[in-house]
């Protein structure tokens, strides 16, 4: 990814980050392909093996359809799911998974109806040109080290 690209990235992801509730109005793309994919996975992989962490790890489109998932050897099998709701939550909403588990604590209760909203940190949308072209889902560990492992995939795109 170019470094215009990595800015743009880095632009969404700050506006994307700022608010849990308010519509955001970040165009989608389709620039996601399944070898963008696999780097985002790869990355997120290492940075799980580095830290001896079991994650399952789901990339979807800006359709929320699958396109590449990890689940590492000893992962819980509940994880699965809730990574993959976790890609399609941030891809959905245009914004990462911790902005409504940071709403749901500061009290917004109504975040719970929200469908498909996956309070919990460890999904982050994935861009390209200033539009979201799908997003990471990751699971298996505490909400932080998700969080930490999404990172990683984002910033594998970086490179």
């Amino acid at each position: 990814m170019s470094r215009t690209a990595l800015i743009g990235l880095t632009v969404v992801a700050l506006a994307l980050a700022s608010t849990a509730h308010a519509q955001l109005r970040v165009p989608y793309s389709t620039a996601l392909t399944l070898e963008i994919a696999k780097k985002c996975l790869a990355g997120a992989e290492a940075e799980s093996k580095k830290n001896n962490w079991n994650m399952a790890i789901a990339v979807v489109d800006e359709g929320s359809h699958l396109v590449a998932f990890a689940k590492m050897d000893n992962t819980q099998l509940g994880s699965v799911r809730v990574a993959l709701d976790k890609a399609r939550s941030a891809n959905s909403f245009r914004r990462p998974t911790k902005a409504f588990e940071d709403a749901l604590v500061g009290g917004r209760q109504a975040i719970l109806g929200l469908h498909g909203a996956a309070p919990f940190e460890g999904g982050l949308p994935l861009a390209h040109d200033g539009k979201i072209m799908g997003a990471v889902g990751v699971s298996g560990e505490l909400a932080p080290q998700d969080g930490q492992v999404a990172k990683a995939c984002v910033d594998a795109l970086a490179k």
